[in-house]
């Protein structure tokens, strides 16, 4: 189940590439939008930064403002090369082809990691995986961001149904016709912190009205 959600997902995203940022215009979230740009480069600000299923990079563009370094990975060679495009600064971005849950060993340590509306795609019984992924990527000390939506009726895409795990989807339309079953959880900050468990300390919850962001350390 996990592995044809996570392959799914992939050409769900590798489809979506071109039409990816168009989910940053919808005119009821700029408010939301504004804060979180001025926000989360304070909030990384210095370190080496792993940034996780980057797609276009899109919030790479404002981390890399703050950051010391940024190496930016996803799956999706697509939603990469969007990302190359941009005008990021090589001495200090670094785009990798990657999976998160077995990030590769020579990345090193980071002292950072940020993940931008991914956790919501990670399924119940997945997030002990990705969780120690991530944990054996960072140094002690090193602040995880995790950045994401609520659900907010008549802005979000209905949910069509759940699974037994308690999972929930959304029926995702694309420009070129072609629709999606995509996993697209709403978690709450006590599952969050439930999820994270062991692996972190000094957890801190933000709430806007459309996103969240949760901060914790590792020990």
């Amino acid at each position: 189940m996990a592995e044809s959600t996570d392959v799914s997902l992939r050409q769900y995203y590798a489809a979506r590439a071109r039409e990816y940022e168009s989910i940053y215009e919808k005119s009821e979230r700029q408010p939301d939008l504004r804060k979180l740009e001025r926000l989360l480069p304070d909030m990384l600000a210095g370190r080496r930064v792993l940034e996780l299923a980057c797609g276009t990079g899109y919030w790479t563009q404002f981390l890399i403002r703050k950051a010391r370094s940024t190496v930016a990975v996803d799956a999706s060679t697509e939603t990469l090369a969007l990302a190359a495009a941009k005008a990021l600064p090589p001495e200090r971005v670094e785009l990798r082809v990657a999976d998160v849950y077995a990030l590769p060993q020579e990345l090193g340590l980071f002292d950072g990691a940020f993940a931008g509306f991914w956790w919501s795609h990670v399924p119940v019984r997945e997030q002990p995986r990705f969780v120690e992924s991530l944990d054996r990527r960072l140094a002690a000390g090193g602040r995880v961001v995790l950045l994401d939506n609520h659900y907010v009726e008549g802005s979000s895409t209905s949910i069509s149904h759940r699974d037994e795990d308690g999972n929930s989807y959304q029926k995702r339309r694309l420009a070129d016709g072609s629709e999606h079953t995509v996993l697209k959880n709403f978690p709450t900050e006590a599952e969050l912190n439930a999820a994270i468990g062991e692996f972190g300390r000094n957890s801190q919850f933000v709430r806007l009205e459309y996103y969240w962001v949760f901060i914790y350390e590792k020990p």
